[in-house]
């Protein structure tokens, strides 16, 4: 008798603790699929992606995270990808649906000197121009970059405010399009100096901020696209909430 009784409670122990695990188990599953629910953008986006020629050449290594933000996009989602370089806008995918096609026209950039513009803003104008009136989708513009313009000089005085940068955020206020924008250093003077670095960092804060975007930088270093696309899907998971 008293072995079956200790056999009895011993089995109750063991069902119990079976019950336990299949709870967190499946607390776990829930918790991993809202988290996975959670890092997608959650409303189709008119999307267009520059990335300035002249980054130094480790921003190669953040393409397969970039692409996998295109490829988890909503359905209905469009994407342009565009690089900003001297001379004009080199555009390797126009808008499409297709955001397979779209990731793949990715490629790693130049880093070299001779690709430099004197600032990225004449071609975010350029490609925010792409941008069609109309239909249903918001419209963003993902801007990686040093965010310096030299075009001018390079002082105290300009930093923040110089007539081409104006001219995108104007631009971008006529045509509804929130400009988001990831700080990378080029090969140029943002690689070495600290005060350039502060300025462009600047000029892309006042960019994103008067647009209805947001700029996304880590001090004065450069790591990672992983956490600012994380942050980023928030954003603009947040400000749909909002909206609508």
């Amino acid at each position: 008798m008293l072995g079956r009784k200790v056999f009895s409670v011993f089995a109750a122990l063991l069902l119990a603790c079976a019950v336990s695990v299949s709870a967190l188990a499946a607390g776990g599953a829930n918790d991993k699929n809202k988290s996975s629910a959670a890092a997608r953008v959650e409303a189709p986006l008119n999307l267009a992606i520059l990335v300035q020629d002249d980054l130094v050449s480790r921003v190669g290594n953040e393409l397969d995270v970039t692409r996998d933000f295109i490829r988890q996009l909503p359905a209905g989602s469009r994407v342009m990808v565009a690089y900003v370089r001297a001379g004009s806008l080199q555009v390797r995918q126009p808008f499409t649906d297709d955001l397979e096609l779209a990731a793949k026209s990715l490629r790693s950039p130049v880093g070299s000197e001779s690709a430099a513009p004197y600032n990225p803003y004449v071609e975010v104008v350029e490609a925010l121009r792409k941008f069609e009136e109309g239909g249903g989708n918001r419209n963003a513009l993902l801007l990686i970059s040093d965010g310096l313009d030299t075009s001018r000089g390079f002082d105290t005085d300009s930093a923040g405010n110089t007539v081409d940068l104006m001219r995108a955020i104007k631009e971008a206020q006529k045509r509804n399009v929130a400009v988001y924008s990831f700080y990378a250093p080029t090969v140029g003077l943002t690689s070495w100096n600290r005060r350039a670095l502060s300025y462009g960092q600047s000029s892309l804060n006042r960019l994103s901020n008067e647009t209805g975007g947001r700029a996304f930088f880590q001090g004065t270093s450069y790591v990672t696209f992983d956490s600012y696309f994380e942050r980023l899907r928030r954003t603009l998971n947040d400000q749909y909430a909002k909206a609508y």
